[in-house]
């Protein structure tokens, strides 16, 4: 297989990229050039957002059997690049979110589920509809039947840049009391970013098209069972998990999701993030990690780079500063 990767260097690109070099595919990274491609990969510089990054896309050396794609700004970008390839590519497979669902989801919701109006030919607008609008320009590039939407929910794993994993992985490593926000038992739903990478490049080769969901199944994964993993490989000598029920950490003004990243309290919004039906991918194929997998390669990958991961520029910083969690903790 020959894969154009539009991206590539970090997170998710980045997961993509290396799971197909691993196969043996000739794997094409198209960027910027802030960041190396990994080892293996050809790669060819452009901002596609210029005329020239377009000519330099158009220039670089396909055919190519598949694009992936897993841009997040102006639907316009999308769009270009995807006429740009359509004669050149056989599939297009664009990484969406779960974000272009309209609010509030439905708990055991699944793609039939209402989406967000888009606009292909649009500018930034917001992240949901800036998704959809992603999802139609490629659709009206490649058409229906040559393009897949994986539409992930939350992404952790190696290479986070979004810093929510790699802030529960230094808090823990910190030592100390830990304000772990309850119920301990509620499922969380996230998809590993390595096996989002591997289910569409799965995808691409058996021809798959259309929407899915990815992210783990409900109750595969507890707000409980993923910071018990943290403390397995990160804790620090003291540390401990003070489980404290919703309506205590909400009383004390932390916010859930930005405070304290990946926890809910139960209601709408817990409904629309952690309660979403993988079941068309997992018919697919899609298969799961455990959770102390993701947490243990994560906590490996974070200790390479000195316990500081990089940080999205467009993505504001998440956690809770030490002082607030002491003074709610503070009986």
């Amino acid at each position: 297989m020959r894969l154009l990767m539009l991206g590539g260097t970090e997170f998710v690109g980045r997961a993509v990229t290396e799971d197909a070099l691993a196969r043996g595919w000739d794997v094409t990274v198209f960027h910027r050039g802030r960041h190396a491609a990994p080892d293996g990969a050809r790669a060819v510089h452009g901002d596609r957002t210029t005329a020239e990054g377009l000519a330099a896309l158009a220039a670089a050396d396909g055919p190519w059997d598949a694009v992936v794609d897993t841009w997040s700004g102006a639907p316009r970008a999308v769009r270009d690049a995807a006429r740009a390839l359509a004669g050149r590519a056989g599939r297009y497979a664009y990484v969406s979110s779960a974000s272009v669902y309209r609010y509030p989801g439905v708990a055991g919701s699944d793609e039939s589920f209402p989406v967000v109006a888009g606009d292909p030919e649009a500018d930034a607008v917001a992240y949901a509809e800036d998704k959809r609008g992603g999802e139609l320009a490629a659709e009206g590039a490649f058409g229906a039947d040559r393009t897949l939407h994986v539409r992930a929910g939350l992404i952790l794993g190696p290479y986070e840049n979004i810093g929510r994993l790699p802030w529960w992985l230094n808090r823990v490593a910190r030592g100390g009391p830990v304000l772990a926000p309850g119920p301990r038992d509620a499922s969380i739903q996230y998809i590993d970013v390595r096996d989002l990478a591997a289910w569409t490049l799965d995808a691409v080769v058996d021809g798959l098209s259309g929407p899915y969901n990815l992210i783990c199944p409900k109750g595969h994964v507890t707000m409980g069972s993923l910071l018990d993993a943290c403390v397995s490989v990160a804790g620090a000598p003291g540390v401990e998990l003070v489980w404290t029920d919703p309506e205590t950490v909400l009383a004390a003004g932390i916010e859930p999701w930005s405070d304290l990243p990946v926890w809910l309290p139960p209601g709408e919004l817990y409904d629309t993030m952690h309660d979403t039906s993988p079941e068309k991918a997992l018919r697919a194929g899609l298969r799961c990690r455990e959770v102390a997998n993701t947490v243990a390669d994560t906590f490996r990958w974070l200790r390479s780079l000195g316990g500081v991961a990089p940080q999205r520029p467009d993505r504001p910083s998440v956690g809770l500063a030490p002082e607030r969690e002491a003074a709610a903790l503070t009986p």
